[in-house]
């Protein structure tokens, strides 16, 4: 699949049945409050046997298997596989500065988290997504199976980027409503005069397994700019009048590394995972391999 896929379907038939055998990972052990279809390495009370081991004063007399000890007149412990139930949390920024591009950035990252949001469903994951600006603009609430992947599409294809930015007041907002753990995914472009450090803190701080995936159109990150401009911020309004010369050109991209670089930093230094990518990567090469490397599915 390549970006030049009709702006009105984000996941191909085809693309979808290269999904299938995928699953969003977690690098904790996520006990949800619902049983799920999940199975865990986590020992602990369930229908699927795993193991033996001898049995030790204080074991629950429950497990024993009778059977074994009636055999040999050793005591050992039956072992289950616990179920478990892993949530997926995808945070997508639709403020005015996503639409921008070619291709196009809110476009990208739509499709990205439709994928991520298809490998949960599908594997009975509990998914949910939200669209966030200065607040949380839009929300799916909790969606569970195969059954919901149409809702989930409609979702993102009505999303429409506008407003300003502010991640720490839609990051807190999501943290205050989500406060068990899982595995939660943020795309954005980080494009916020406010900063990102709060924002993340609040993920970062939680229960949650945090994926950073940064994205920047190709013009964002190679500038093709020349004379007396007068540039103004899509968001905000702010005007400034700048002469493009090729120093400034330099500086332009030296900051943005040292943003970029920054913002890794944070993140992995909290325990998250950060990823940057431009919208001219295919998004499923982004998907298939690097999101695979980088553990968020496999």
């Amino acid at each position: 699949m390549s970006n030049t896929v009709d702006d009105n379907l984000l996941l191909t038939p085809e693309f979808m049945h290269r999904l299938e055998g995928l699953d969003v990972l977690s690098r904790k052990i996520l006990a949800g409050k619902l049983k799920g279809e999940r199975r865990s390495k986590r020992r602990g009370q369930s229908v699927e046997f795993a193991d033996y081991r001898n049995y030790v004063v204080g074991d629950d007399l429950r497990f024993i298997d009778w059977n074994i000890y009636a055999r040999l007149e050793r005591l050992f412990l039956r072992l289950f596989l616990e179920e478990e139930d892993l949530a997926l949390s995808i945070l997508i920024d639709m403020s005015a500065s996503a639409d921008y591009g070619n291709p196009n950035t809110a476009l990208y990252m739509k499709r990205v988290a439709a994928a991520l949001g298809y490998i949960g469903l599908v594997n009975y994951n509990r998914v949910s997504l939200a669209a966030i600006t200065d607040t949380i603009s839009a929300e799916t609430g909790h969606m569970r199976s195969r059954r919901r992947v149409q809702q989930m599409l409609s979702f993102l294809q009505d999303l429409k980027p506008a407003g300003t930015s502010f991640l720490s007041g839609a990051c807190k907002r999501f943290a205050l409503a989500n406060r068990g753990k899982g595995v939660c995914v943020i795309l954005s472009d980080f494009f916020d005069k406010g900063g990102y450090e709060n924002g993340l803190r609040y993920l970062a701080g939680g229960n949650y397994d945090l994926f950073v995936i940064q994205v920047l159109a190709p013009q964002e990150i190679e500038p093709d700019l020349q004379g007396d401009l007068k540039l103004k911020d899509v968001e905000d309004g702010d005007t400034a009048e700048v002469s493009i010369t090729a120093p400034l050109i330099r500086k332009y991209k030296e900051n943005l590394n040292a943003y970029c670089s920054g913002i890794k930093e944070y993140v992995t230094r909290r325990g998250g995972t950060y990823l940057f990518t431009s919208t001219a990567v295919p998004f499923d090469t982004l998907v298939l391999n690097y999101l695979r490397e980088r553990g968020l599915i496999g």
